[in-house]
């Protein structure tokens, strides 16, 4: 956990706390989390969340990765985990984990010329990611990392050159889709941003086999790895400059990153302080002064699908008069569900760009399935639900890997949604007319001035079609 406070623009840290969970250790295929890790990860957050209780932190962002990817159906420990906490937990994919780590590491080190690769190994996947200035190129998560890759091939704390071997021809083969792409791409500068990085050039350098300000080369590697293999176990890992807690991990890691370095022919290694953490600090920071990547995200989505800007800018303001007119039936943060119905408006016709028939089904496939850079998993999903259900008879009530909370949002963003879109069908440049809602138990009321409806009978003929598609959720719609 890192906490910082924003002064002038810039990000001050004030405390940071790191605590060893090793999630990815706990993850059983067949009986999802292990008891042991889920008590050291709810004992983690308890004491977390105490502390940001007691500063009274402002603004919380928590971002799960890899391990909670893998576990995310088990809703009962993701529940659990956000009330020990305090604060919602976002699920993030992997090319957003790759994206927030490149954001950390280019505000941790002066901007060099040219691009740049950054890789970071995580305890379940390694991050690879290509960069010029502040904005990435390439971007790729693949599933491995230092505590797979030691559980793996060295379970019981043996260490020996033939397990060692299997362990760099399984990451070998892990960057074989990936390196052409990779090379091509091409970069000036190679940067590593994870535990695994640190601690190998913090050991390099306490052994002499690299100077303060030189950089890690594969030939250090080499010798890093005869030295490992030499100790015969884990638990004889007491080398200068490599704590217990990463030893336990290390030969994995180790692995990884020379195949990394051989693969894509990286020639020398920076360490960065900066990773994740504080790339998650800068999104946010971002938000708060309106550079927010998912609003970057939104507008290059609508322009790739050719959506009629106009059409978005009616439903989107029809959309907004009713969401404030009912923020308090709300159960999320309202600012966040302004948004996230605002987006909805904004993409509500992508899916025209491949059918009409059913384009809000297509147009929920590519929401839930493309690449949004500052979406978390939960917001992504709960867009795609909307857009799925803007018109015909809408699905059940509940929304497929949504936490219980967003559940009656999720409904009631749709329900904005269909009335927005079916209010504006006739598609009229004419001033929009002020529209009244009211929502109580399960009855919705919609008034219009009584000349407007009487100059669109569409759109009475609509909101009668309407009431009875309705029925499904069962909601009880009035106009008037």
């Amino acid at each position: 956990m890192v906490v910082a406070t924003l002064r002038h623009g810039q990000l001050t840290i004030i405390d940071r706390l790191r605590d060893t969970v090793r999630l990815a250790e706990g993850l059983r295929s067949d009986t999802g989390l292990a008891p042991a890790a889920r008590t050291r990860a709810i004992d983690c957050l308890q004491r977390f969340g105490e502390r940001l209780r007691e500063m009274r932190a402002d603004n919380v962002r928590a971002a799960g990765t890899n391990s909670m990817r893998r576990i995310r159906n088990d809703g009962d420990f993701l529940n659990q985990a956000q009330q020990a906490l305090g604060h919602r937990i976002d699920i993030i994919a992997g090319v957003e984990e790759a994206r927030l780590i490149y954001l950390g590491v280019t505000h941790s080190l002066p901007p060099p010329p040219g691009r740049r690769l950054v890789l970071d190994i995580g305890g379940g996947s390694t991050e690879l990611i290509v960069g010029e200035g502040r904005d990435a190129i390439a971007l790729e998560s693949l599933g491995m990392g230092c505590v797979g890759k030691t559980e793996l091939f060295f379970p019981d704390g043996r260490i020996t050159a033939e397990r060692f071997e299997e362990a760099r021809v399984a990451a070998r083969l892990k960057l074989r889709p990936v390196k052409a792409v990779f090379r091509k791409s091409g970069w000036d500068a190679a940067i590593g941003a994870s535990g695994t990085v640190r601690s190998t050039v913090s050991v390099a350098r306490e052994m002499g086999l690299i100077k303060a300000s030189e950089r890690l080369h594969v030939s250090h590697l080499e010798s890093l790895i005869e030295t490992m293999i030499g100790t015969g176990h884990i638990d004889k890992l007491d080398l200068p400059g490599l704590s217990q807690r990463r030893a336990q991990v290390w030969p994995g890691g180790l692995s990884i990153l020379v195949e990394l370095m051989h693969t894509l022919r990286i020639e020398s290694l920076l360490a960065s302080d900066g990773s994740m953490r504080e790339g998650v600090l800068y999104d946010l920071v971002g938000r708060l002064q309106h550079d927010d990547a998912r609003v970057r995200s939104v507008i290059a989505l609508g322009e790739r699908y050719h959506i009629d800007q106009q059409q978005a800018a009616r439903v989107k303001e029809t959309a907004m008069q009713l969401f404030d007119q009912v923020a308090d039936h709300v159960s999320i943060e309202t600012s966040l569900a302004r948004l996230l119905l605002r987006w909805a408006a904004h993409l509500h016709e992508i899916g025209l760009d491949i059918a009409h028939a059913d384009f809000h089904l297509h147009g929920a496939y590519i929401v839930a399935n493309a690449d949004l850079p500052g979406f978390p998993a939960a917001e992504q999903q709960l867009l795609a639900y909307v857009l799925s259900n803007q018109r015909k008879r809408p699905s059940g009530n509940s929304v497929p890997m949504l936490d219980a909370s967003w559940q009656s949002t999720a409904r009631l963003l749709t329900l904005l949604l269909r009335l927005a879109v079916l209010i504006n069908r006739n598609r009229s440049d004419a001033p929009m007319q002020p529209v009244s809602i009211g929502i109580r138990d399960d009855t919705v009321r919609v008034s219009f001035d009584p000349v407007w409806l009487d100059n669109n009978p569409l759109t009475r003929a609509d909101l009668a079609r309407e009431q009875q598609l309705l029925a499904n959720w069962s909601l009880k719609l009035e106009f008037d």
